[in-house]
């Protein structure tokens, strides 16, 4: 079958068994291109493995699923307690990061990790359930109500997965993009252009020192930034500014459980109740052997790219 790994740290299409084994098979209708994916190359990490953790497809029978890419150990304290996205042994067994991925034909995968999808979300859209899945996470861990003055610093998928998760839940966000078509996206998901001040809550979402301070300027005191993005490499903090506003930064990585309910689950039923976050977010489709092709779309965002999906 085909599938999407690295060779000489660039996205080839390559022939590789198809999986079998322990686990379900699901038979992949749609992998998005991660901004992750796109750092992890960026910086020389030695990935062997397919790519792919944003995945959606079918099981066996026919059950249209989502995939939950953290493979957890399940019975220590992390685990036990719901926080099983922090285990040690998730940053090693992630689908697409640490065992083959999505971005192929097949992809096995643990029982656990199956996201039953609603039967009114399209399938081609559903691959977007990870990335809402990290917005929703970060706003339980920051206690967000929907009375809170919300702004979003980036408007990539991450950003705009966080306008979509506080609309969703009843409030409002101020979006700062860099882009007109994410500007663009920004409003049909709800969003208002444009930051002021004060906010109780600000989403920093683009993974740069500049994001940060912006985020601590336009934090109100007291006030929580809450760090969606992905910062490789040390990052300096906005010294004074944040100290003297007593801001509470928080990061965030991936998702897991709230109330007992998986934030994933959660991702997929604010998906389906709301269809044109899929047609806002996604902007290119591309069949799975022209890969290298959507990858190249995926890096120049200036050119229209918001989420990038490959389809076998």
């Amino acid at each position: 079958m085909l599938a999407v790994r690295l060779t000489d740290g660039r996205p080839v299409v390559v022939d590789v068994p198809v999986p079998d084994g322990a686990g379900v098979p699901v038979r992949v209708a749609a992998s998005g291109i991660c901004g992750s994916d796109l750092s992890m190359i960026d910086e020389g990490w030695p990935l062997t493995v397919t790519l792919g953790h944003e995945v959606a497809g079918w099981a066996p029978d026919g059950t249209p699923v989502a995939i939950e890419p953290l493979q957890p150990c399940g019975h220590c304290e992390l685990c036990v307690s719901g926080a099983y996205h922090l285990c040690a042994d998730v940053p090693f067994s992630m689908i697409g990061i640490g065992v083959d991925g999505g971005m192929a034909e097949t992809v096995l995968v643990p029982e656990r990790c199956l996201v039953r999808l609603p039967a009114e979300l399209a399938i081609g859209d559903a691959s977007l359930v990870e990335p809402l899945a990290v917005a929703l996470h970060g706003l339980h861990l920051v206690g967000h109500r929907a009375s809170d003055r919300v702004a979003v610093i980036g408007a990539g998928t991450i950003g705009l997965s966080a306008v979509a998760a506080v609309v969703g839940r009843g409030g409002g966000a101020d979006v700062a993009a860099r882009h007109d078509h994410q500007r663009l996206a920004a409003e049909r998901l709800g969003g208002t252009v444009g930051t002021a001040d004060g906010y109780d809550v600000v989403v920093e979402t683009a993974g740069t020192e500049e994001a940060l301070r912006q985020a601590v300027r336009v934090c109100r005191p007291g006030g929580t930034v809450l760090l969606l993005s992905m910062h490789w490499h040390p990052t300096s903090t906005p010294g004074v500014a944040m100290w003297l506003k007593e801001v509470r930064l928080v990061p965030s990585i991936t998702y897991s459980t709230h109330d007992g309910t998986r934030e994933i689950d959660e991702a997929a039923a604010l998906l389906a109740g709301s269809p044109g976050i899929g047609g806002t977010i996604i902007t290119h489709r591309f069949p799975l052997d022209a890969a290298a092709e959507a990858f190249a779309v995926a890096a120049d965002r200036s050119a229209g790219a918001i989420k990038v999906v490959l389809e076998p």
